[in-house]
Order: structure tokens, then C-alpha cells, then sequence
């Protein structure tokens, strides 16, 4: 299926714990595509990804991620030496937090390219590098992100299905039709009609200090990712000898604090303006291509947009190509554009401001 092919890089691997799940072979009079999907499409859809993969499009540049990763150690190691230097007080204290922030921002960006398993053509270095950067220059699991995140690509936007649209209904009524659902049965949590205004003071600032702060944890604990674990608790001996030795408790921890929520709020505006504007609703079981786009869009591409995002201002292809390296999106994106005007499919490209606005 085109799902499988889409999630491994080792197809021929996984294959071979497949097999003894195989209970035989479809008869010749039997359909191989179910009716919900487009079959004209998910034809046409493998064509593109053969092409691709002729075109080395999934092959990886290692030298960009090595510079990727070159910066944010940079920019990690100048937000202590900014305080070592130039002491704690009020201005270096500020711009020693603007840098950590980028430089966790992007870590954030790179760790996905990681958990894809898109920077190196071997899966094991991908997942020991993949521990280095989510464990321990930011503090989380990375099997746990990988647990969440594989259901958010396979089911975008699926009630019940995405994790990343659990927040329904308790926090906010997300999707055109679940909302009118939810009114409809009178179900009342939150004061929905002000819902784009508390968005504000809510989600983007606390998400990580928060919630994935005690999710990612717990996840690990009853999980036993105890390999995690460890890696986890070096980020934070890293972060409170440092620091601590710089900086009294008080403002320690209003250091650490602050520049989480600077960094939940990035990562939240980005993350979240390719799929809550567009359609959110129940599994309708749709072939893979027609999932992904109906659950994403794309923003304008430009040097800020791409290193801003991490290249997830091309959702559209990540989605379709989840294993392709994110230096070759704009490579591919005109292909895809292509596939969608010939299906008559909406391919959305908006600039950065808008698709934040589309969020409100």
C-alpha cells in the first residue's frame, strides 16, 4: 500500500516481519482498491512516486544537515557564553534567551527530519542521532514523538485517529463540521465563541512547558523507553550545572520557563498552520494521496519561510513524501502541483501572515 511504501526506507526489512501476517493472496475476480478511493489517482499518484525516486529526489544531502546541526550547536553554545561574558543582567539575560530559543526551534525542525528518517541512508544512524538531538539538546523522547507523530501522517486531520487534534472538544472545537456536531449535541466544555481569543494565552505558550513537558515522560515511563529516559535526564543535568552556575534558582528556572514558552509559541503558529485551517473530520477511509491533501497546505517558499519553518511550509509534499529529505521539496513540489490540477484537487499555497491569520 502506499502508506507502507511512504513510512520505509528499508522496504525489503519490514517485508520480512510482514510475512507471517500474510493469510494468502486476493482471488483474480476480486477488486485490489477499495470504492472510497480514487483509483485513477492512487494510479497516477505511484507514477510520481517512481519518478521520484528516479529522480534520486529521496536521497539525502548530508552536508546540509551537517550545517543544520552545526548552527544550532553554535547557537546553543553562544547562549551560555553571552551570560558567562557579559554577566546576568536584564539585556544579556534577554537576547542569551532569543538565541537558546532558535537554536531549540531548530533542533525541533531537525529531530523531525530525523524521526522521518531522511538525513541518513541508514536507519540506525538516524535514530542514535535522532536520541542526540530530541533527548538531549531538547530534553524529550524521541520514541515517543515517533509514537504520536506516525499516527498524525497516517490519519491527518481523523477524529479519533491524529493525536495532534485531540484537544477536541475539551480545550477548542476544531473543523467546520465536528464543530457543528458538537453544538448540535450541546455539548459544553469551553467557552467556544471566545476560543480564538483565548488561543492566544493558551495553546502556543504553554504547549510544551506543559503538556508535552509531563506527556513526553510519562510516555517514557510506562513505555520503558528507559534508553530515552537517560538520555533525557542528560539534557537537564546539562542545562541546570551550566546554567545554575551562572545564574541563582529564581532566575534559573524563570530562564528555563521563558524560554520554553518562547519556543512552544514557534513551534505551535508553524506546526499548526498547515492543517487546522483545512478540513478535520472522521477516518472516510480515502486513498493515500487524497488524506494528505485534503489535511494540508503549503506556504510560500523564501529563505526566512523555509529556515523559519524547518521546510514545513511545504506540508503538502512532506506529507506525500514523509521519508524525502526537506532540501529537495521545492524539487518536487511542481509535480505535485501538477497531480492536483489534473485530479481537480486544491493545491493551497499561501504567504507566511496568512496562514497564521487562517489559524485564528
Amino acid at each position: 500500500q502506499d502508506a507502507f511504501v511512504a513510512f520505509h526506507v528499508n522496504k525489503v526489512l519490514v517485508s520480512k516481519y510482514l510475512k507471517s501476517l500474510q493469510i494468502g493472496e486476493l482471488a483474480p475476480d476480486q477488486p485490489s482498491i477499495e470504492p472510497t478511493k480514487n483509483k485513477m489517482l492512487v494510479k497516477d499518484f505511484r507514477e510520481l512516486r517512481a519518478t521520484v525516486e528516479k529522480m534520486g529526489l529521496l536521497k539525502p544531502n548530508q552536508l546540509f544537515f551537517f550545517l543544520h546541526l552545526a548552527h544550532i550547536l553554535l547557537l546553543d553554545t553562544a547562549a551560555w557564553l553571552i551570560l558567562f561574558y557579559f554577566g546576568t543582567s536584564l539585556m544579556p539575560f534577554i537576547v542569551s534567551l532569543v538565541v537558546l530559543t532558535i537554536s531549540q526551534v531548530q533542533a525541533s525542525w531537525l529531530q523531525h527530519d530525523l524521526g522521518h528518517l531522511s538525513v541518513f541512508r541508514k536507519t540506525k544512524w538516524n535514530h542514535l542521532l535522532h536520541k542526540f538531538v530530541m533527548c538531549h539538546l531538547l530534553g524529550a523522547s524521541a520514541k515517543w514523538w515517533t509514537l504520536l507523530h506516525s499516527q498524525h501522517h497516517a490519519k491527518p486531520n481523523c477524529f479519533q485517529k491524529d493525536p495532534d487534534i485531540d484537544m477536541h472538544p475539551f480545550l477548542f472545537t476544531l473543523g467546520k463540521k465536528l464543530s457543528v456536531e458538537l453544538g448540535i449535541k450541546k455539548k459544553k466544555y469551553m467557552p467556544y465563541n471566545h476560543q480564538h481569543k483565548y488561543f492566544f494565552i493558551t495553546l502556543p505558550p504553554l504547549l510544551i512547558p506543559t503538556y508535552f513537558q509531563c506527556h513526553t515522560f510519562y510516555i517514557a515511563y510506562t513505555k520503558r523507553y528507559w534508553a530515552d529516559l537517560a538520555w533525557m535526564l542528560t539534557f537537564y543535568i546539562r542545562f541546570f550545572f551550566t546554567y545554575g552556575a551562572l545564574l541563582e534558582i529564581k532566575s534559573l528556572l524563570a530562564y528555563f520557563f521563558i524560554f520554553r514558552m518562547l519556543e512552544s509559541s514557534w513551534f505551535v503558529w508553524v506546526s499548526q498552520m498547515n492543517h487546522i485551517p483545512m478540513d478535520i473530520y472522521y477516518d472516510n477511509n480515502l486513498d493515500w494521496a487524497s488524506t494528505q491533501l485534503q489535511a494540508t497546505c503549503n506556504v510560500e517558499q523564501s529563505l526566512f519561510n523555509d529556515w523559519f519553518t524547518g521546510h514545513l511550509n511545504f506540508q503538502i509534499e512532506h506529507h506525500l513524501f514523509p521519508t524525502m529529505p526537506r532540501h529537495n521539496y521545492w524539487k518536487v513540489a511542481p509535480l505535485v502541483k501538477s497531480l492536483c490540477a489534473k485530479h481537480g484537487i486544491e493545491y493551497q499555497c499561501k504567504p507566511l501572515l496568512t496562514a497564521f491569520a487562517d489559524i485564528v
